[in-house]
């Protein structure tokens, strides 16, 4: 491990992931030099060739379980890191009622180590991917920053909120040497647009739009849509989907904030689009976008999903001037844009 000289580097833990190499090649656009962590438990190192095609440079990568406490502090202390964006994690919420100690174990064990290893460095910035299932059932929509948050419905849902509160109390006992932006995401789908990197799943997805894709690539024979009776305008779930540039992007924006404005503050703001889209917009979006057929069926509702679900994003319009510029247009035909030329790629190996 070689020290660099040149300029101090961001952190980011999970950056191998969906959502973490959308950063990298965010944060490569905003000039800023990233050291990647991740164990490639839920990635793949083609992310990491997808960021190095994308923006012209290898990222600097450790493979590497953030709760390792002497290879995080090896990892601060050579790079001089001061600035993390923290994603490293696990995020299946089926897979967290089945097996809560595991989440509990490497959710919370990642963000402790990494405030330990901060704390013993002396300084840290942390922008941590937080989620809007925090929220639980909101009292109303658009669901702000003020909503009750704690009212989780499963294991993947309180480890988010309980870092949340760990990340409070030991930022308001640092006096001063840390501060934190929590972000609470809404729904990311999409890709890049160059599709060298995107949302590839293990197993069964767990979200909407890989589903939809994989049924497009032949995958899958259908899409299951749970539940078409409730209130809402076509009687199908309702949800603020976000393009994961657009989220991405708003790591940036938040780091920025923090370094000039966050000195010793926990500050939280939610990513999302403000508008509500149900799931028979999205497929019927992406049929029309991409000119391809999506059959599905209705199965009856899932425990625990509600009508309606979107975000008052205007805090973070207003403090950190970002604000969600992709269309639901874009988020379809970048994701199977992606789909096709990833699948390309590994069927030529």
């Amino acid at each position: 491990m070689q020290k660099n000289e040149n300029s101090r580097a961001v952190l980011l833990t999970g950056g191998a992931g969906y959502i973490g190499s959308h950063i990298a090649v965010e944060l490569a656009a905003a000039g800023k030099q990233t050291v990647i962590v991740d164990n490639l438990r839920n990635a793949s190192e083609d992310a990491l060739r997808g960021i190095a095609e994308i923006t012209g440079s290898e990222p600097v990568f450790y493979r590497v379980d953030a709760r390792d406490k002497d290879a995080m502090r090896e990892i601060v202390k050579c790079h001089g890191i001061a600035d993390v964006i923290h994603l490293a994690g696990l995020k299946s919420v089926a897979e967290s009622t089945k097996e809560p100690l595991e989440y509990y174990n490497v959710n919370l064990g990642t963000t402790l180590t990494l405030l330990e290893v901060l704390l013993e460095s002396g300084e840290g910035r942390i922008i941590f991917s937080s989620s809007a299932t925090v929220y639980g059932i909101p009292d109303h929509v658009p669901v702000t920053e003020e909503a009750i948050a704690g009212r989780c419905f499963n294991p993947y849902g309180r480890t988010k909120y309980f870092n949340e509160q760990i990340i409070n109390d030991v930022v308001a006992a640092s006096e001063g040497k840390l501060s934190a932006v929590l972000l609470r995401y809404f729904n990311p789908i999409g890709a890049h647009p160059s599709g060298l990197i995107g949302e590839v799943p293990t197993g069964v997805p767990n979200n909407l739009m890989p589903y939809i894709t994989q049924v497009a690539a032949g995958k899958r024979e259908k899409l299951y849509i749970y539940g078409n009776d409730y209130e809402t305008r076509d009687g199908t779930g309702v949800r603020d989907y976000i393009h994961v540039v657009d989220l991405a992007r708003g790591h940036v924006k938040a780091l920025e904030w923090l370094e000039s404005h966050g000195k010793g503050k926990v500050e939280i703001f939610n990513l999302g689009t403000g508008q509500g889209r149900s799931v028979l917009e999205i497929v019927e979006t992406f049929q029309r976008v991409n000119n391809i057929k999506i059959p599905y069926e209705f199965a009856p509702r899932r425990p625990g999903d509600i009508a309606e679900y979107y975000a008052d994003p205007s805090k973070a319009e207003r403090e950190l001037g970002w604000r969600a510029e992709l269309s639901l247009e874009d988020m379809c035909r970048d994701a199977w844009n992606a789909e096709k030329t990833l699948q390309s790629r590994a069927k030529k190996g």
